[in-house]
């Protein structure tokens, strides 16, 4: 207790004591007595001794409320006695030297930084100068400056740049004034006007003179030195004299001594500051040559590995990455036009816009690349530093201060006259249905008179209003069921399992029902080992001399142009149709590769027995709205400009989720930075380039690789897209897709096959034409993928897949064309590495789910056949055709009227209207599996779907942009005034005399 006692009073005194010799400081501030310069030494003394000796009086000097700091800086900017100027200036650096950047600001907000100057300035005109002086103001300036934004202009108005600038230059070996003075001129140049005239002055030869070659002493001046040449070098003009003396090659020289005699790593202040030189000096277009001529990108790139190993070294490492990729020759993209590889004629081009542009550009203009694609200004002599001290927000308005609640009411009044919206009257028949012909029973004895006037009152049913459930008593409680026993039997029905036939059974069994409930999918008609070597494609094209069988061996037999192949059997097979049988007639469409040699062995063994049992796909959970020969019926009418012959495997037999969750995936460390390396190895070791094209939708003679080694590739079937495919290594790939049609740019979605892998191997692919500046692809998002092999086991699921997973800037530069008249815009690369589990498949990449036209088509006519007429009212329209001569399908969703009385009919006549829809941008598919959940929820038997469709008239288009989906686009369509239309129509439909409330509510995601 006593000694807590002690030390409280100890503490009372201190501060009572701290206070009374400030007092007495300002009570000597105020008389102007030459004499009280002795008593100002005196108690600065006193004061500067309990700042050092006690933390508790620093504090009690910088608190809220004190006017210590004042005092103290009143008394330097009035004394002219040496000694007492020392004895504040060292006060002051011990009051900010510990606190952190608070302290600081105090002092900076009392005026500090203006004082400190005049006395610099001052000082300086003495004869020598103070150098004791010159120390403490040069290290209070350094410590304070960070925090003052205005230091450098300050500065520069007191004349104190070439104060410090000399010093330097005249005490070269005097390291105790050498060091505070660049730690000053580092704060100096971050201000580029000071940065320039301190070059003028040759600040920039003075740097090189005082670094140099590796040395343990005086480190420190080393470090501060190349901190300042790094801060001096962001200037343009600077930077320019640097490379003029040669000095790009002395940095690297520097750099590569360091870290060869740095074996401890204990240096790498000094290291990351070499490099900091050079990243400044890069920052040119000039820089950068002299860079790649002194061969630094192998300089760099050799260091930088040899740092891998130690983990503290990563800011060595990933200021060489910034280095090498910004110093990175910018290369043209491998293509012949950045235009879409697919072109179609507008039958009325536009006046202006992006689609006008690009038909006005001279067929000679290569679109590709720039004359100069650096992303760098124009490098004259003079160079123009503004400084913009006024807030960057002046133009801003307080809109949001005040909100005119008359702005958010809706328009009463209609946006077009009435005369207008009739042209509308097509998409709305369900207006003028009487519903004579239908049988409804209902308990209202009023029939319906059609000259009636229907302007009464409207009452819109919704789930809270009473009436509404008791409204149809003679519908309650109807199941599906009751009202249609087939139609529950096909809602209610799903494919069992995809099954081969034993050899003794093979005579006995069919793979193609006839029936409508269908047992066996025709996909895989002959996929076991015994049946299928080698097999490329399947016909689907229903012709009689392509129904051959065979009595020995299993062979492949190619017809006509197209290179359709037919399968023969090795036994004879009566019962076996081709795929798709007379779904086809008149029509070729080519099913995608399934396998190679059927399924593996290993496999093979572990699922099923050597006795002949059956091999089984159970598929269970796929959906009963998806039909394999109704999808290639909606194939055939589905018009694409490729004109696509082919069906995609996942599209044509369906694909269930996976029964497993898929965590998103955890990015290991340096990936990235890894994935980088790799890509400069491409310019340091150019002889381990194939640099082949495999894939290349321009050149109609590209050829697909024979060698069993190299990957193929394919994505001409619908909602594909890749372009090109260039071969880097012997197992990576570089591939280009396709920008939309009529168009120039939009590069995200992907969709494409891919066969001839090896097992064991990791694949890497890089999508290297991305324009999007980042992607969820750095943050866990993965590419999907869809093996045949794994569907022929009960597995036919679209996983995430892939390892090593980024994206960043790549060195493929993006023409002004393709960047909106900006320069120097660099394309992004995806990258992902895949180690596939079976050799020889067929596998499918996609960015997302895909969701096809045609799967659209099925899906509707399913839903069609399969809702009760006397419940629901579906009807399908087409809202347009397409450019392309595809149908846009609107569909009409709601509840059939209780009866075809009066009331019953002007009840659904009144009910209020809700726009759905989705696919403005093709690449958004998850819009579409959004939607397709909707409309089967809508059509379903559940009570809340039911209340729904009593309460509301849907109006959907379930896809907005047909044409862009077919043809496996981002975002545009051939033409975006046709979107535009729609979006008319559908705003213009929505306009009713009635005047009921429309609602909104677009799927697009």
């Amino acid at each position: 207790m006593n000694k807590a006692k002690t030390s409280s009073e100890k503490g009372v005194s201190s501060n009572s004591r701290t206070i009374s010799l400030l007092s007495q400081l300002e009570k000597i501030n105020l008389d102007s007595v030459a004499a009280e310069s002795d008593n100002a030494r005196y108690v600065t003394s006193k004061i500067l001794h309990l700042v050092q000796s006690q933390e508790k009086t620093r504090k009690e000097m910088t608190s809220k409320g004190s006017t210590g700091i004042e005092v103290i800086l009143s008394t330097l900017e009035n004394t002219r006695d040496p000694q007492t100027i020392l004895n504040i200036l060292n006060i002051l650096i011990e009051v900010v030297s510990v606190g952190g950047g608070r302290r600081a600001s105090v002092l900076v907000t009392k005026g500090g930084t203006h004082i400190l100057l005049q006395l610099l300035l001052t000082v300086s005109k003495d004869s020598p100068p103070n150098e004791e002086l010159m120390v403490l103001l040069h290290t209070l300036l350094a410590k304070i400056g960070p925090k003052d934004k205005k230091i450098g202009v300050k500065a520069r108005i007191n004349g104190a740049l070439n104060i410090s600038l000399n010093l330097v230059k005249h005490n070269l070996q005097n390291h105790k004034l050498l060091l505070p003075c660049l730690q000053v001129l580092r704060v100096y140049s971050t201000n580029s006007v000071n940065a320039v005239s301190l070059g003028k002055n040759g600040v920039v030869e003075l740097m090189f003179r005082i670094i140099g070659p590796f040395s343990k002493r005086n480190t420190s001046l080393m470090k501060v030195a190349l901190d300042t040449l790094a801060a001096l070098l962001k200037s343009k003009t600077n930077a320019r004299k640097a490379v003029d003396r040669g000095y790009v090659q002395v940095l690297l020289t520097i750099y590569v001594d360091w870290h060869r005699h740095d074996s401890r790593h204990r240096y790498m202040l000094i290291r990351k500051g070499v490099l900091q030189c050079i990243k400044s000096v890069t920052n040119i277009k000039l820089g950068r040559k002299a860079f790649t001529d002194a061969n630094g990108m192998k300089i760099l790139y050799n260091t930088s590995q040899e740092c891998l190993a130690v983990r503290t070294l990563d800011p060595l490492v990933n200021t060489s990455s910034l280095i090498m990729r910004k110093c990175f020759p910018k290369n043209r993209l491998p293509l012949p036009t950045i235009k879409s590889a697919f072109h179609f004629q507008l039958p009325v081009i536009p006046a202006s816009g992006p689609v006008a542009q690009l038909y006005n550009l001279p067929p000679d203009v290569d679109d590709v690349v720039d004359e100069s694609d650096d992303n760098d200004d124009a490098e004259t002599e003079s160079e123009i530093e503004t400084e913009i001290d006024d807030d960057k927000d002046q133009h801003f308005k307080n809109d949001d201060i005040e909100t005119d609640i008359n702005k958010l009411k809706p328009r009463q009044e209609l946006g077009r006259p009435i005369e207008e919206l009739k042209m509308y009257e097509q998409f709305f028949p369900e207006l003028s249905e009487n519903f004579q012909e239908w049988n409804l029973v209902s308990k209202e004895p009023k029939p319906f008179a059609p000259d009636a006037n229907l302007s009464g009152p409207i009452v819109v049913p919704t789930a809270n209003v009473e009436h509404s459930a008791e409204a149809n008593p003679s519908t309650k409680g109807v199941s599906l069921k009751e009202c249609n026993p087939l139609l529950t039997e096909e809602y209610n029905r799903r494919p069992v399992f995809l099954e081969l036939p034993k050899k003794d059974n093979m005579k006995d069994s069919s793979l193609h029902q006839q029936n409508d409930q269908r047992n066996v999918l025709p996909s895989c008609q002959c996929l076991t080992q015994e049946i299928v070597k080698g097999l490329d494609r399947i016909s689907l094209q229903n012709s009689a001399k392509n129904e051959e069988h065979c009595d020995t061996g299993c062979a492949v037999k190619k017809e006509g142009q197209a290179s359709l192949t037919t399968l023969a059997c090795s036994k004879s097979c009566e019962h076996v149709s081709p795929c798709g049988g007379s779904l086809l007639e008149g029509s070729t469409v080519q099913l995608g590769k399934l396998c190679c040699t059927g399924v593996d062995s290993e496999e093979e063994d572990s699922g099923s027995n050597s006795s002949g049992e059956h091999v089984m796909l159970q598929v269970s959970d796929v959906s009963p709205v998806h039909d394999c020969d109704l999808y290639l019926e909606m194939v055939k009418n589905t018009k694409s400009i490729p004109e696509y012959s082919e069906v995609a495997y996942p599209d044509y037999f369906g694909h269930i989720p996976p029964p497993f969750k898929e965590p998103i995936l955890e990015r290991p460390y340096g990936v990235q930075r890894t994935k980088i390396s790799q890509d400069i190895e491409r310019l340091i070791y150019q002889n381990d380039i194939i640099d082949r094209v495999v894939y290349d939708l321009d050149d109609v003679s590209c050829s697909v690789p024979e060698e069993a080694d190299v990957l193929k590739f394919n994505s001409k079937f619908e909602s594909g897209n890749l372009r090109k495919v260039i071969q880097i290594r012997k197992n990576e790939y570089d591939l280009i897709l396709n920008s939309d049609i009529n168009s120039n740019h939009y590069h995200q979605w992907f969709y494409f096959e891919v066969s001839g892998m090896k097992t064991g191997i990791g694949y890497r692919f890089n999508i290297i034409n991305c324009e999007k500046s980042n992607s969820q692809f750095n943050y866990g998002m993965q590419p999907l993928m869809y093996s045949v092999q794994e569907a022929l086991r009960s597995r036919p699921y679209w996983t995430r897949v892939g390892t090593d997973i980024c994206y960043y800037k790549n060195h493929f530069s993006r023409s002004s064309i393709a960047a909106g008249g900006q320069k120097g815009k660099s394309y992004y690369t995806i990258t992902f590495t895949v180690t596939f589990q079976h050799k020889d498949d067929v596998c499918y990449f996609a960015y997302h789910y895909p969701y096809t036209y045609s799967t659209l088509k099925m899906h509707l006519r399913k839903l069609e056949s399969m809702h009760n007429p006397q419940q629901i009212y579906f009807r399908q329209d087409v809202l347009c055709e397409t450019l392309a001569g595809n149908s846009c399908p609107l569909l009409t969703i709601t509840a059939m009227p209780e009866s075809n009385y009066y009331e019953h009919i002007c009840q659904f006549r009144n009910r209020p209207y809700i726009f759905l829809s989705a696919r403005v941008h093709p690449g958004e598919t998850n819009a579409s599996w959004v939607m397709k959940g909707t409309l089967e929820y809508l059509m379903s038997n559940n009570p809340n779907a039911q209340c729904l469709r009593e309460s509301y008239i849907f109006k959907i288009i379930p896809m907005l942009n047909p044409d862009g989906v077919i043809n496996g686009k981002s975002t545009v369509i051939i033409m975006v005034i046709l979107v535009k239309r729609m979006y008319l129509c559908m705003a213009a439909a929505s306009k009713r005399q009635c005047g009921t409330q429309v609602l909104m509510l677009p799927l697009v995601i």
